[in-house]
């Protein structure tokens, strides 16, 4: 370990301790994960699970060890570093993720996962803790409790940490197979978008109360290998009050509640997997406005005489749930008082004219012409290119982005 230099400590677990490190040789900073018990003979190092899982599993979003250093009995391993993991960005975060930003997220996740459940292993410990980010790109971490598909039962009954514990662990079945990390994925997909936990449970059959509240009671054949007898018929004499995942979410797309159902389904068999949640529509769903929004979004389909608009209105903090806008807009390249707003298109090869205003004789109307200028003058209209405005509910100034096709 003379090779490295510790710069920092960056978190205590149960199994290790994990710091920030230099290679001094390479100047390559890397994380450093120190093992607590001791290790007398290489083989029990190459034995763990967690070295035999990482060792097979090679993929963008799960995280690479690097190196395996046994010094004086004691163990490390040399990861790539990365900047922070999803729970400390959502506990600093102080606005909601965008929709965007959640699917981009939970595709990393799900891609990694698919690959390792592919290669014959889960997880059993995914949580916002074990998932680390660097520039958006997010990687699953902490293998320490990763088994492999094909092992035999019975398998460890305490694993996961309690809110991401799938209903057939905490029921202590001794029979369980990966859809404990889809149901791990469903409940973190929940907490990207209302930043606090969808269950958090305070001790297991507070958890399973938690669980209940949500989704109901289950059909409890569904666990024929359940060991707490004592915790089911708890649960199953108590009434619950019922709150939906919907009325929990109000800022959630309807695409990504029904993935949420279906990733927490009491039934594990009902449970998607990895590479079926990636084919789910919400990560089909065409780029659309932020969550929640202050924002109106106007799209101009088609340019004609009377051209098609697909218009978009969201949260402007009013009251009523229904808003209505009147908007009049024509293409008219023959506008006086024509100019240039802004190049709104900086990161494509085309530059547009926008005119800002119309005097119509009979009553109040804005008009705005789309066209292409040359270093000569203007071009008729380009007919193939949508437009996009946007209005801000603070102020009435018009901002516009164009998009070319």
């Amino acid at each position: 370990m003379e090779r490295y230099k510790i710069l920092e400590e960056l978190g205590d677990g149960t199994c290790g301790s994990v710091y920030k490190a230099v290679n001094l040789e390479t100047y390559e900073v890397v994380a450093v994960k120190k093992m607590k018990r001791k290790f007398y003979y290489w083989e029990e190092c190459v034995n763990l699970r967690e070295v035999k899982a990482l060792r097979k599993l090679n993929h963008p979003h799960i995280i690479k060890l690097k190196e395996i250093v046994r010094e004086h009995n004691e163990l490390f391993f040399i990861f790539e570093c990365m900047d922070h993991n999803l729970y400390h960005i959502m506990k600093e975060r102080e606005r909601p993720f965008s929709e965007g930003e959640i699917r981009s997220f939970m595709s990393q996740m799900l891609q990694g996962l698919a690959h390792m459940h592919k290669n014959g292993y889960f997880h059993r410990d995914l949580k916002p803790e074990n998932l680390l980010v660097t520039n958006n790109i997010l990687k699953i971490a902490d293998f320490g409790l990763a088994r492999e598909v094909a092992s035999m039962p019975p398998y460890t009954e305490y694993v996961s940490t309690r809110w991401y514990r799938a209903p057939e662990v905490l029921l202590q079945s001794s029979l369980y197979t990966p859809a404990v990390d889809m149901w791990a994925v469903g409940a973190i997909l929940a907490e990207l978008y209302a930043l606090t936990p969808l269950f958090p449970g305070e001790s297991e059959i507070d958890q399973l109360y938690k669980i209940c509240c949500v989704l109901g009671k289950p059909d409890w054949t569904t666990f024929p290998e359940a060991k707490s007898i004592s915790r089911i018929m708890s649960i199953s004499h108590t009434e619950f009050p019922q709150t939906r995942i919907a009325d929990l979410l109000p800022n959630a797309a309807p695409e990504a509640i029904d993935l949420i159902n279906r990733l927490c389904s009491w039934d594990p068999l009902k449970r998607p997997t990895a590479d079926e949640a990636l084919n789910h529509p919400f990560f089909s769903m065409a780029t659309q406005a932020s969550y929640p929004i202050h924002d109106l979004e106007l799209r101009l389909d088609n340019m004609a005489a009377l051209p098609n608009l697909e218009l978009n209105l969201w949260d402007f903090n009013r009251e009523p749930e229904e808003c209505f806008l009147g908007l009049t807009l024509a293409v008219k390249p023959s506008a006086p008082k024509l100019e240039m707003l802004r190049n709104v298109s900086q990161d494509m090869s085309e530059n547009f004219l926008f005119c800002p205003g119309v005097n119509n004789d009979r009553e109040p109307s804005v008009f705005w012409s789309l066209l292409s200028p040359d270093e000569n003058g203007l071009h008729a209209p380009v007919e193939s290119s949508p437009l996009s405005l946007s209005f801000s509910n603070t102020q009435l100034d018009l901002h516009s982005r164009v998009a070319s096709q």
